[in-house]
């Protein structure tokens, strides 16, 4: 919000992100918890992951780790190795939360908060690991209960 004048002149500044301290100078100040997102700042490990002097690839490299793990999966996939190939996708996510966990900076790999990205890529990745060791026929992984509710849900 822009500051506004009051009758004596000074400037009231509602915009507590950028309230300025005893001094006067602008202060950041944020208002999230350190769990979740409550604003809009750019996600931490938003920054380069690589030197800025280093090419536009090698600045990127977590991100690009991922992608081309996913298009590898997703080549296996179309060439009739379903099961390597979205274990492999799978795969790709799990690595991309662990990257975002223990690096301080993954360039456009981090797209919210470091918790809501975890959490993302380790839900879709170990989502997509489950289904493809259940994935018929001949299933890696075989749940009791699931072939029990198929049963109840799909009887006349």
């Amino acid at each position: 919000m822009p500051a506004e004048d009051t009758r004596d002149g000074q400037e009231t500044v509602r915009d507590a992100i950028s309230a300025p301290d005893a001094e006067g100078r602008p202060r950041r100040v944020t208002r999230r918890f350190p769990l979740f997102t409550r604003d809009t700042a750019r996600p931490e490990g938003g920054g380069r992951a690589a030197p800025g002097g280093a090419p536009a690839p090698a600045r990127q490299w977590p991100l690009l780790l991922v992608l081309g793990t996913v298009a590898l999966g997703l080549l296996l996939t179309a060439l009739d190795a379903f099961r390597v190939g979205t274990l492999l996708i799978g795969a790709a996510l799990l690595a991309g939360a662990v990257l975002r966990w223990l690096l301080p900076g993954v360039g456009m790999l981090a797209v919210r908060s470091r918790f809501t990205d975890i959490s993302t890529y380790g839900i879709l990745g170990l989502a997509i690991v489950l289904l493809a060791l259940m994935a018929q026929p001949h299933p890696l992984l075989e749940i009791p209960f699931l072939s029990n509710t198929l049963h109840f849900t799909m009887t006349k």
